[in-house]
């Protein structure tokens, strides 16, 4: 009886662990290097933080002083990886290729600095591809066969760049 209290106690503690790092996967970095020179968060704004619920991901808002009258891009591009397998239905039940595909939805915004230098980066939100989706789209090459989804990895990159710079101020990633 002790040994199973031991093991669901292991499996309970490795269930938590995993659970951790998953769910701190995603990654914030800001480099006002890449930004106009003053360039910093108005006070009480933040960097971005992104929530993902189903296909669907939301990053908050947020508001940068100091970048005189340079404007703004900011995208949010949800990447869905969908794997599975082509079946042949016959006695068998076969399988006969694999497959994976990725579909990205990309959601971008235009952001215009006000008189004051300031930018205000509204709330970012795009969906990506469900299983349902793409299997009412994706059909296997022979016509008798059946796909399965095995699997559907979602990940994301919030960017926010500034005009003339080559490379992002803000970039999540999760």
């Amino acid at each position: 009886m002790n040994r199973t209290k031991t093991r669901l106690a292991v499996l309970g503690i490795l269930t938590m662990l995993m659970t951790a790092l998953w769910a701190g996967t995603a990654s914030a970095v800001t480099n006002f290097a890449n930004a106009p020179q003053g360039a910093h968060y108005a006070r009480g704004a933040a960097e971005p933080v992104c929530t993902v619920s189903g296909t669907t991901v939301t990053c908050t808002g947020t508001a940068i002083e100091g970048v005189g009258n340079t404007n703004a891009t900011v995208e949010l591009a949800v990447t869905s990886t969908i794997s599975g397998q082509c079946r042949n239905p016959g006695s068998k039940s076969k399988v006969v290729e694999p497959f994976s595909r990725s579909i990205t939805s990309t959601t971008t915004s235009e952001l215009t600095s006000t008189r004051n230098g300031r930018l205000i980066v509204p709330a970012q939100t795009t969906t990506g591809t469900s299983t349902e989706e793409f299997l009412a789209t994706f059909t296997c090459p022979n016509p008798n066969w059946t796909p399965e989804v095995t699997s559907n990895v979602l990940s994301y990159e919030y960017t926010l760049t500034f005009a003339g710079f080559d490379e992002p101020a803000i970039r999540v990633t999760g």
